[in-house]
């Protein structure tokens, strides 16, 4: 019976050692791959880092062309508005060039009438001397005149008169003339005024609309750039938000990385110690085996009463049970609103709503990669999660003020206590809005899927 007792004892105590020293090659073999994953999760995030700023650069150059452009159609415009000004200052001094010349043929024509009634007196006094010509048998002798002089000075006095009336009639067929073609002339330079004038107030007034039609096109134009550089900023700002995620992520996933070569290299080391302990526990056990196996008449009944009176104090709301499987429940509490478009936009998770105090607990072991307060999410916190060789984030949002109970870079358990449900951000009541996205989260929210099915609800 003593080689019995001796022999479970020693099977025993090995039995023990063998789990002690079994468990820990498992701890390491977890540790390093663990690591793997987290350098892989970090070289990811790395090459997104890289791709992202590519797409910044991008964009800035973008802005930068569509500045040159602004600039280009601005000094177009301002040439633009300066022809206009002084296509407009021409017309001014067209319309007033116009007036005066509408007063001067105003004159004109007055001066105009004159002359026509000074035609129509010659008219009627070339009438009477005809009208006197018939009457005197078709000609007037002046060698009658002349001839009936009573003397030389009678004579002269004849000739003299004879001269000034003939000279007399030739004035009047000149000036009559004159008139004519004075009239004429000052027809023909009224009409040609008019018609020069109206010609360059009318190619001035299709320059200004030509002009205007122009500066509205440049309008337009400078119009559309200045939406496109606010796009281009819209989009650099989802991005600028992207780089700044992917930068949290690489910092948790550094301090992740120190975590695990830490955990690494303290599993080594209690390899090392359970290894070396081995031997000693190996003797101790068949020492006290025999020691027992020589004193039989004593009963073997070794006191292992420590009882736990670990106490643990349930919050008015308790935390969700953890389920088997990779996730687990985020929060107690029914779904209020599911995946899909919600008021005209793309809902990207599920509602979950309670009240009270409501713990909100990690769906699955990861690494914190934000824990910050959004203008939209309220208090909210972003786990990365290396599940089968798939990245997967989750996001907790909407937690009360306060409550957050992680920070970037710490790992975190599945089931784990991260927060407290609550109604900050764009939020309307006291909800946990629980996203789970296939990747990387990003602003277009396009790797969020269903996690109805996945993750226990």
């Amino acid at each position: 019976m003593n080689k019995s007792i001796l022999k479970l004892t020693v099977v025993a105590a090995l039995g023990i050692s063998g789990v002690v020293v079994a468990q820990t090659p498992k701890t390491i073999a977890y540790a390093a791959s663990s690591l793997n994953d987290l350098n892989q999760q970090k070289e990811d995030i790395e090459n997104k880092q890289d791709n992202v700023q590519s797409k910044l650069t991008d964009k800035n150059d973008k802005i930068s062309d569509v500045k040159d452009q602004q600039s280009s159609v601005k000094e177009e415009i301002q040439r633009l508005n300066t022809a206009i000004s002084s296509t407009q200052v021409k017309i001014i001094e067209k319309k007033e060039q116009v007036s005066t010349t509408k007063e001067e043929i105003k004159k004109l024509e007055e001066q105009i009438a004159e002359v026509k009634k000074r035609i129509e007196k010659r008219n009627e006094l070339l009438k009477e001397r005809a009208r006197s010509y018939q009457e005197t048998g078709g000609a007037v002798s002046y060698i009658d005149v002349l001839m009936g002089a009573q003397s030389f000075s009678d004579f002269i006095d004849r000739m003299g008169a004879v001269a000034t009336i003939v000279e007399a009639d030739q004035d009047i067929l000149k000036e009559q003339e004159a008139d004519k073609k004075l009239l004429e002339q000052s027809q023909a330079e009224l009409k040609a005024k008019l018609s020069s004038l109206e010609q360059m107030l009318s190619d001035l007034e299709g320059m200004k609309s030509s002009l205007n039609s122009q500066k509205k096109e440049k309008d337009n134009l400078m119009a559309k750039l200045e939406k496109k550089e606010d796009d281009i900023h819209a989009e650099m700002l989802s991005l600028e938000e992207e780089e700044a995620l992917l930068a949290d992520q690489k910092v948790a996933m550094e301090k992740a990385i120190g975590l695990e070569k830490s955990r690494l290299a303290e599993a080594a080391r209690q390899a090392e110690i359970a290894r070396k302990a081995e031997l000693e526990r190996q003797r101790k056990a068949q020492a006290a085996a025999a020691a027992k196996a020589n004193n039989s008449g004593e009963t073997n009944s070794p006191s292992n009463t420590s009882a736990n009176t670990e106490s643990s104090s349930e919050p008015a709301v308790s935390t969700p049970a953890v389920s088997s499987g990779s996730f687990t429940k985020p929060a107690n509490g029914y779904i209020s609103s599911g995946l899909g478009q919600r008021w005209g936009t793309f809902h990207a998770g599920v509602d979950i709503a309670a009240t009270g105090p409501v713990p909100i607990v990690a769906a699955a072991d990861g690494v914190v990669i934000r824990s910050y307060t959004s203008s939209s999410y309220g208090e909210v916190v972003f786990i990365s999660h290396s599940i089968d060789g798939q990245i997967y984030t989750t996001v907790y949002a909407h937690m009360s003020s306060g409550s957050r109970l992680v920070g970037a870079g710490q790992v975190v358990h599945k089931g784990q206590q991260i927060g407290t449900m609550g109604n900050t951000g764009d939020s309307q009541g006291q909800h946990l809005h629980f996203e789970l996205h296939r990747g990387e989260w990003n602003a277009a929210k396009s790797n969020a899927i269903n996690p109805i099915g996945i993750v226990p609800m």
